[in-house]
């Protein structure tokens, strides 16, 4: 039997709609056969051993890109302020090393994502996507294993990216995104920056909400959305994107 990775928020709440507030290993163990009874396909099937692998550096990566990005706030920061030389020195070489490691990992990445055929095909699929590139493509791979397997409207909600209703009655409350997996849809946001430009399909639809006066932020989003729709299609017929099949 595959080993499954279980929704903790979910059971939480499930929990407190049953009105359990003690916690023990027994009452556990009831409230998740009780959850999986009722939601037999919340859990999550761990990956094999190379995405497990691939999720850890895909990880470790974008952990390092944080680090840098920060790094180059306090230098910049820093410069402003006129602080002593020897402080810059000390933020270059950090900020040198920390290249190195970024370097370091994507080569790692590439050479996992080289050692598997399987993966290196939907890899390639998803780079053939105009706004999708490697890093991009290997962290759908890793956190989102799924992909292709699912509707289109499934892959945006796995992602938090399917706008949530908040209605009653006659009353029509503005929609949001919540939820969803945060390691893609964060990578999605940093694609969807670059797509318009690049994308024939999604060039159109960030002009169009753009000229309707939407907030910059929607457009990421809406842009986002799109993009992990193409790819799950992509996925699914195992063909490369074509501009015609997504426009």
């Amino acid at each position: 039997m595959d080993a499954t990775q279980l929704p903790p928020a979910q059971i939480k709440a499930f929990a407190l709609s049953r009105g359990r507030r003690a916690k023990t290993g027994r009452i556990d163990a009831e409230l998740i056969a009780r959850f999986m009874a009722l939601r037999p396909r919340a859990g999550r099937r761990l990956p094999n051993e190379k995405l497990r692998v691939l999720r850890a550096l895909t990880t470790c990566r974008a952990q390092m890109v944080e680090l840098r990005k920060r790094l180059v706030a306090q230098i910049g920061a820093r410069m402003r302020q006129d602080v002593a030389a020897e402080l810059d020195l000390m933020d270059e070489e950090l900020r040198t090393m920390l290249e190195a490691q970024i370097r370091e990992l994507e080569q790692r990445i590439a050479g996992i994502l080289a050692q598997e055929n399987a993966l290196a095909a939907k890899a390639k699929l998803l780079r053939s996507i105009p706004g999708s590139g490697p890093v991009c493509a290997a962290m759908l791979l890793s956190e989102m294993p799924e992909l292709g397997h699912m509707k289109a409207g499934e892959a945006a909600s796995m992602t938090g990216l399917a706008p949530v209703s908040h209605d009653s009655g006659a009353m029509r409350g503005r929609r949001m995104i919540a939820g969803g997996r945060r390691a893609p849809r964060h990578v999605l946001f940093q694609a969807a920056l670059a797509a318009p430009c690049h994308n024939p399909a999604l060039k159109p639809i960030a002009k169009r909400l753009k000229e309707k006066g939407k907030p910059h932020k929607l457009v990421i989003i809406a842009i986002a959305r799109r993009l992990i729709t193409i790819a799950n299609a992509v996925l699914k017929s195992g063909t490369a994107w074509q501009h015609r099949a997504c426009a």
